[in-house]
């Protein structure tokens, strides 16, 4: 059971200091201890909201940059000889960046 309490902005701001890789594994990483202590059934209601509204919130940060990461795997390989890194904006779809 985790019992170290960090207000919410102090993990987004020093995640936001990682490169994407490291902010990726770090937010996994906590993710599966957040799993691990609401799986245990030990923690009291408005703790395990809490818990389960932050690993929505990194679930989702972490499916974002899977996302982007896959976009850059597609446009390198489907642009052979040709092959670069466009920048995706961390707002736009993946719709929105796809080539017509």
């Amino acid at each position: 059971m985790q019992d170290t309490e960090l207000p919410l902005s102090e993990t987004s701001d020093a995640e936001d200091a990682q490169p994407p890789l490291a902010a990726f594994e770090s937010s996994i990483t906590e993710l599966e201890s957040l799993v691990e202590t609401l799986e245990s059934g030990e923690v009291p209601l408005e703790d395990a909201l809490a818990r389960f509204e932050r690993g929505i919130t990194l679930a989702r940060q972490c499916q974002t940059m899977l996302k982007s990461a896959e976009l850059r795997v597609d446009q390198l390989v489907g642009d052979g000889d040709e092959a670069h890194v466009t920048s995706f904006s961390s707002t736009g779809t993946a719709d929105d960046d796809q080539p017509e």
